[in-house]
């Protein structure tokens, strides 16, 4: 999730839902895109959010999408 439309590639505005946060506070969706890092790897579907105050990844969603994680 991220609160920076300029860091999205590919994005599509999609004003409609909510997210829930771990503290209990909800976030209103604005769109999806996709965002490109270091050596080409696309990290796909990121949700683009109203008032969200860091970028956030979520380690579940990556596994998921058969991406290695390692800490």
């Amino acid at each position: 999730m991220t609160r920076d439309a300029s860091k999205l590639i590919n994005l599509k505005w999609k004003p409609e839902g909510f997210v829930a946060y771990g503290d209990n506070n909800w976030g209103r969706i604005l769109g999806v895109g996709d965002i490109e890092g270091d050596d080409d790897v696309i990290i796909k579907d990121v949700l683009l959010e109203d008032g969200l105050k860091h970028n956030l990844l979520s380690i579940s969603q990556l596994c998921d999408k058969c991406n290695k994680i390692t800490f």
